[in-house]
């Protein structure tokens, strides 16, 4: 037999089973002990019977006419005679009997007292030195018919009460454990890179070392974390002011010289040091999409951030090359501007990366909160498009960049409880690359401000 696996039905169902043995048992025992006093009253009921019967026999044999003359008592009305006799003389002669005795249900006189036949239950006494002999007896099976009787009377009430006892069970275990269920909820509810401790106040005494372990267990984990992320962090910021100095010192070196080969030398290095100062603002970036808050208690719109980002990077970046589409509403989230903002930039920043020069990027904010970037160029194979979220993954080995951009849409995307979709080729189209993410928002509101 397999155990369930709730915790609360292996209660109900242990205590239910140990209950209705313990209640059956007390059931038997109490049947057998009535039983025992069952007998002892039918066997005194007996006794006084004979007591009682046999004067008044004596005294209707005695004044009698005519001798062994068996005679049969007629009854005053028609009922069910449960104690039979017969009343004999030292021959065996029957003088006297009850309206319902049948002879042959009585054995032989052989002494006063109790006997038991296979069918009958006796007792037999005697007056008259002896000459005077009665037997009365009673059928085992009315002994045996209000013995049921009464372990039916024991039996049904337990048919009633010992479902309403387990349901009371099953209640009480449930109530019982109302407060492991309310832990199991309080990490049900979490998401997966909450670490903070659960709290645990009201778990019973067997359960709290368990809550106590875990919320030691996460703490660790989120010390290990911490460190990782603000290793990250720090190391990334802590390279901004020599890679600044070194790529200064790579432009001065290639002005002063008039040497083709070193001039060709200092732009390499200058292109490796910006490579490297572009990959330690996404390390940044990962650090803080990772280790941040990225939810606020206020909401704000985020149109203007869209606009700000895409500004910026069609006056630094690609001119002419970015299509912004908002909506007239405002798109109020709660989301962190910064990681919008970050989120935004990385998505354009690889549609740009990646997409045909000639066509422009498509990014679009509707009014339910649905960012959209898209970019024409070749069809990236399902087989990349499922890796592309990962660290230091690129769609295509010799193209430049990080490798991070989509990881970092990635991180923020899980943790304000969405995910990145990506396609490739567009929706209706044959080429190019889609990617989008949903953002919490409020309802959006009315707004007669222009885009």
């Amino acid at each position: 037999m397999t155990l369930p696996r709730s915790l609360q039905a292996r209660f109900a169902l242990s205590v239910g089973l140990v209950l209705t043995v313990l209640w059956l048992l007390a059931a038997t025992v109490t049947g057998l002990i009535v039983r025992g006093e069952l007998d002892e009253v039918f066997d005194s009921a007996l006794q006084e019977t004979a007591e009682r019967i046999l004067p008044l026999a004596v005294t209707e044999i005695v004044g009698r006419d005519e001798d062994e003359v068996t005679q049969r008592l007629a009854p005053i009305r028609a009922h069910d005679e449960f104690f039979t006799y017969v009343i004999r003389d030292p021959e065996g002669q029957i003088l006297l009997q009850s309206h319902a005795a049948d002879p042959a249900a009585f054995p032989d006189y052989d002494g006063q007292g109790f006997r038991q036949t296979a069918t009958h239950r006796l007792y037999s006494d005697a007056v008259l030195s002896g000459t005077v002999r009665i037997t009365v007896a009673e059928p085992l099976a009315h002994r045996a018919a209000v013995a049921r009787s009464i372990r039916m009377s024991l039996v049904l009430p337990l048919l009633v009460m010992l479902p309403l006892a387990l349901g009371g069970i099953v209640l009480a275990v449930r109530v019982s454990l109302t407060p492991l269920r309310r832990f199991r909820a309080r990490l049900d509810a979490r998401s997966a890179r909450d670490l903070s401790p659960v709290p645990a106040a009201d778990l019973p005494a067997e359960i709290a070392p368990l809550a106590a372990t875990l919320n030691g267990l996460l703490a660790r984990l989120r010390d290990a974390f911490e460190a990782e992320r603000s290793f990250a962090a720090n190391a990334a910021h802590e390279l901004r002011t020599p890679l600044a100095g070194a790529i200064a010192q790579a432009q001065r070196l290639g002005l002063e010289t008039t040497e083709a080969a070193t001039q060709t030398r200092a732009a390499e290095i200058e292109a490796t040091l910006k490579r490297l100062t572009r990959l330690s603002e996404r390390l940044m970036q990962l650090a803080r999409a990772e280790g941040g808050r990225l939810r606020m208690d206020n909401s704000a719109d985020l149109r203007p951030v869209a606009r700000l980002v895409v500004e910026d990077l069609a006056r630094t970046v690609a001119p002419g090359r970015i299509a912004l589409t908002l909506p007239e509403t405002e798109v109020l989230s709660d989301i962190d501007p910064d990681a919008f903002a970050i989120l935004c930039r990385n998505l354009i920043e690889n549609a740009l990366r990646h997409g045909a020069e000639a066509t422009p990027v498509e990014v679009t904010l509707t009014a339910d909160g649905h960012l959209i970037v898209a970019n024409d160029g070749p069809v990236v194979p399902p087989e990349t498009l499922t890796r592309l979220t990962a660290r230091f993954e690129r769609a295509q080995a010799s193209t430049e960049g990080s490798g991070l951009g989509l990881a970092i849409v990635a991180a923020i995307a899980d943790r304000i409880g969405s995910e990145v979709l990506l396609e490739s080729p567009r929706a209706g189209e044959s080429t190019g690359f889609r990617a989008s993410v949903r953002l919490p928002t409020d309802r959006p509101k009315p707004s007669t401000r222009a885009r």
